[in-house]
C-alpha cells in the first residue's frame, strides 16, 4: 500500500470515527429527553386522569429501546472493515433504519386502529384535569424540538438511521399533538375531535414509516445512486486525461457512502503503468468532486469491450503457447529476443517481437520465419519484428 492510500485509509477511519461519535451523542440527548418526558407524562397522566397521557408515556418508554438500538448501530457500523466485512460495517445502519421504519409503520397502524376504536366510545372519556392539557403541549415542543435537533445531524452526517430517528421523534411529536387536541376536546366538550386526529395523524406516521422502510430495502439490494449523480460521475470520468471512453459503471449506496465500479477505455498500446495511473487518476478526480462517493474500483479496458468481438472458433493463443511458437521457430540459428509483446485485440492476437542487433541477411530471414510460423496459429492477425539491422 502507498504512503497516500496509507493516508488516505487512516483520514477516512479517522471521519468515520468522529461521524460515530457525534451520531451517538445525538442519540444520547434523545434518550435522556424521552426518559424525562415519559416519567413526567406518567406522574401528571395519574394524577389528572389522563389515561391517554399515560400511554403516550408508554410510547416513549418504547423510543428508549429504539434509541438504544441507534445507538448500537452508531458504535458498530463506525468500525473498520475486517475479513468478515470487507466493505465495513456500514450496512448495520441501513438494517436499523429499516426495523425502525417498520416500527413507524406499526406505529400508524395503531393510531389508526385507537382511532376507530375511540369514534366509537367517545362518549366514554373521563374528566381530565387542565394540567394534562399544558403536560401533552410541553411534550408536543419537546419531541418538535428533538425532531428538528436529530433531522439537521442526519443531513449533517448523512445518516438515514439518525433520520429514521428523527421522523420517529416526529411520530412522538403527532401523538402528543393527538393527546393535546384530544386534551382539549375533553375539557371543551368536544370528544370527537381526538380519533379524528389521530387518524390523520396515523396515516401520516405509516407512510411516513413506508418511505423510510423502502429507502432501507432500496439500499439492502444494492439500488444504484440517483440518475443524476451517476451521470456527474460519467461525466467525470469521461473527461480525465487519457480515457477514451468510460463504460458499464455501477453504483450502490452503504449508510452514507456511495460505492463505485466503472470500465476505462484507453489507448490499446499503452504500458501497463500508464493504464494504472489513468485508473487512479479516475479515482481521484471521482472522489475530489463528489463528496458523497467514497470509493471507485476502476477496470482498465484496451478496447470497448461492448463492442461484442468474438474469438475465432479455436480461440486464441495464449502468450506461453506463443513464446514457445517464436523458439521453436528460431531454432538454435537465432538468439533468444530482447522482447515478446502479445496484443489482444478486437477478438484477435497482434505480435511484436523485439531483437536489439540482426544483420541484414538474417533480418529477412528471421522476419519471413517468424510471420509465416505465427501468422499460421489460429487467431493471430499480424506479427511484427523490430530491430536493429548491423550493416
Amino acid at each position: 500500500m502507498t504512503g497516500e492510500a496509507i493516508k488516505r485509509s487512516a483520514q477516512a477511519a479517522a471521519n468515520d470515527a468522529a461521524r460515530a461519535r457525534e451520531a451517538q451523542r445525538v442519540t444520547l440527548v434523545a434518550m435522556a429527553t424521552n426518559l424525562v418526558l415519559s416519567v413526567l407524562q406518567v406522574v401528571v397522566g395519574v394524577f389528572a386522569n389522563a389515561f391517554s397521557l399515560v400511554a403516550d408515556a408508554v410510547h416513549s418508554f418504547s423510543d428508549l429501546l429504539t434509541d438504544a438500538m441507534v445507538l448500537f448501530a452508531a458504535r458498530k457500523g463506525a468500525d473498520p472493515a475486517d475479513a468478515d466485512h470487507p466493505y465495513g460495517h456500514d450496512r448495520i445502519e441501513t438494517v436499523v433504519s429499516m426495523f425502525l421504519g417498520l416500527i413507524l409503520c406499526g406505529v400508524g397502524t395503531g393510531f389508526l386502529w385507537s382511532a376507530g376504536v375511540r369514534i366509537q366510545s367517545a362518549g366514554t372519556l373521563p374528566a381530565l384535569h387542565p394540567a394534562a392539557l399544558w403536560t401533552a403541549l410541553g411534550t408536543l415542543i419537546a419531541k418538535e424540538t428533538l425532531f428538528r435537533y436529530t433531522m439537521a445531524a442526519s443531513r449533517r452526517l448523512r445518516s438515514r438511521m439518525l433520520e429514521a430517528n428523527a421522523w420517529h421523534a416526529r411520530t412522538d411529536a403527532a401523538s402528543s399533538l393527538v393527546v393535546a387536541v384530544g386534551i382539549g376536546g375533553g375539557l371543551y366538550g368536544y370528544r370527537f375531535v381526538e380519533p379524528l386526529a389521530a387518524a390523520l395523524v396515523g396515516f401520516m406516521i405509516l407512510r411516513m414509516g413506508l418511505m423510510l422502510a423502502y429507502a432501507a430495502i432500496r439500499e439492502l439490494i444494492d439500488t444504484a445512486a440517483s440518475a443524476e449523480l451517476v451521470e456527474r460521475i460519467r461525466a467525470t470520468i469521461n473527461a480525465t486525461p487519457g480515457v477514451v471512453g468510460g463504460h458499464q459503471l455501477r453504483t450502490r449506496r452503504m449508510a452514507h457512502r456511495v460505492l463505485c465500479d466503472a470500465h476505462v477505455q484507453v489507448d490499446p498500446r499503452i504500458t501497463v503503468s500508464e493504464g494504472h495511473h489513468i485508473a487512479e487518476s479516475v479515482r481521484r478526480r471521482v472522489c475530489a468532486r463528489h463528496p458523497e462517493v467514497d470509493d471507485v474500483l476502476v477496470h482498465v479496458d484496451a478496447e470497448d469491450d461492448l463492442d461484442g468481438m468474438t474469438p475465432p472458433v479455436g480461440g486464441v493463443p495464449e502468450r506461453a503457447e506463443l513464446l514457445d511458437k517464436v523458439q521453436a521457430l528460431l531454432g538454435d540459428g537465432f538468439p533468444a529476443p530482447a522482447r515478446v509483446l502479445v496484443h489482444y485485440l478486437g477478438g484477435r492476437v497482434e505480435v511484436e517481437v523485439f531483437y536489439p542487433l540482426v544483420e541484414v541477411p538474417e533480418a529477412e530471414r528471421l522476419h519471413a520465419r517468424l510471420r509465416e510460423g505465427l501468422q499460421g496459429l489460429p487467431g493471430v492477425r499480424s506479427v511484427r519484428l523490430h530491430m536493429t539491422v548491423a550493416l
